[in-house]
């Protein structure tokens, strides 16, 4: 019995070095979901040349695969209900949902989604994708800025630990008249260019 037991060290000594020779296991992406109390997606379009009109979509969401050790990011989708605009002026936002701009009872939903990513720096990149709003789709390029990763501050309690999240902020741009907002552009009330400004958090799904 004492000689097959020490016949089987050398074996497991060799299964051990092959195991440990193999080095810290590859990260893979993982799936994180934006979190809605944590997105801003703003625009900012000129008004008859005077100044630059800055709205907020209030309710948006989406997902994305993320791998913060490479890093990558795949399989991106952000939804955003046209409807919820909100600039603070009921009237304006009232017009800025009807038909002559955003149609949001005819398209309540306007849709990103990312087709490839191309790194420019540690935490830069862009997402070349598309747009779908009012129908229409076109491309859209986001330049996109990795903030940060790790767990938060918050959370845990009874239900488990603390959420790991990712944090970004994104910017773009379009013209309204590719998606047949053709409304004042001639005359140029409301201009025609239209910056999009995103932030969110992410929290990653385990």
């Amino acid at each position: 019995m004492r000689k097959r037991y020490f016949a089987i060290l050398p074996a497991l000594a060799i299964a051990a070095f092959l195991i440990t020779a193999r080095g810290p296991a590859v990260a893979s992406p993982a799936k994180y979901e934006i979190d809605p109390a944590h997105v801003t997606i703003a625009l900012k379009v000129r008004h008859i040349g005077y100044y630059d009109m800055i709205g907020l979509f209030t309710d948006a969401g989406g997902s994305f695969m993320f791998d913060d050790k490479a890093p990558a990011v795949s399989d991106i989708r952000i939804v955003v209900k046209t409807g919820s605009f909100f600039s603070g002026h009921k009237k304006r936002d009232d017009h800025v949902r009807s038909a002559d701009f955003l149609n949001a009872k005819e398209f309540p939903e306007m849709v990103f989604v990312g087709k490839r990513a191309e790194k420019t720096g540690d935490r830069t990149g862009k997402i070349h994708g598309d747009l779908t709003l009012r129908g229409v789709t076109k491309p859209l390029t986001l330049d996109i800025t990795w903030n940060k990763s790790g767990e938060y501050p918050f959370g845990g309690g009874l239900l488990g630990g603390k959420p790991y999240v990712a944090g970004f902020n994104a910017s773009g741009s379009l013209k309204r008249s590719d998606f047949g907002m053709t409304y004042a552009v001639d005359n140029g009330l409301v201009g025609d260019d239209v910056e999009l400004i995103l932030g969110f958090e992410a929290i990653r799904q385990d």
